[in-house]
């Protein structure tokens, strides 16, 4: 490692889909958690879960939880979501299930793309704060 990097920890649980490439689940870094998108892969199976936007959408909530889990968290401590859709006509049924999760209003983007991994229709990702510093 770089010693002009902080500590870089990367965080894993069984409780989510393993990476399929060369990243974390999620990787702390001082008081933030960052992780890598998550689509709706049950991680069991490694199998894609739900034929709608609202199904996908609850197992990559799910998927997300167990990651912040893993790092001692919850999702009351995230301040900033990434969302990519693979349909904008989907944001109302999407939202819907995201606001069951995300009830803390963090910033948020959430765009249109032409393509997903696996031809997901929704991937999420989070930055949280996390660590007893109280402090970011």
């Amino acid at each position: 490692m770089n010693e002009k990097c902080p500590k870089i920890n990367a965080i894993a649980t069984p409780n989510a889909p393993q990476a399929i490439g060369p990243y974390s689940q999620a990787i702390q870094v001082g008081g933030l958690l960052f992780t890598s998108g998550q689509i709706p892969l049950n991680p069991n199976t490694g199998r894609m879960v739900g034929d709608t936007v609202e199904e996908q959408t609850e197992q990559v909530m799910q998927n997300l939880s167990a990651v912040l889990a893993a790092a001692g968290i919850g999702f009351e401590c995230v301040v900033k979501t990434t969302c990519y859709l693979q349909r904008m006509e989907e944001f109302a049924a999407f939202n819907a299930v995201y606001a069951k999760y995300i009830t803390s209003a963090p910033a948020r983007s959430c765009v249109a793309v032409a393509a997903l991994p696996k031809g997901a229709l929704v991937e999420v990702d989070v930055i949280a704060m996390i660590g007893t510093e109280g402090t970011v």
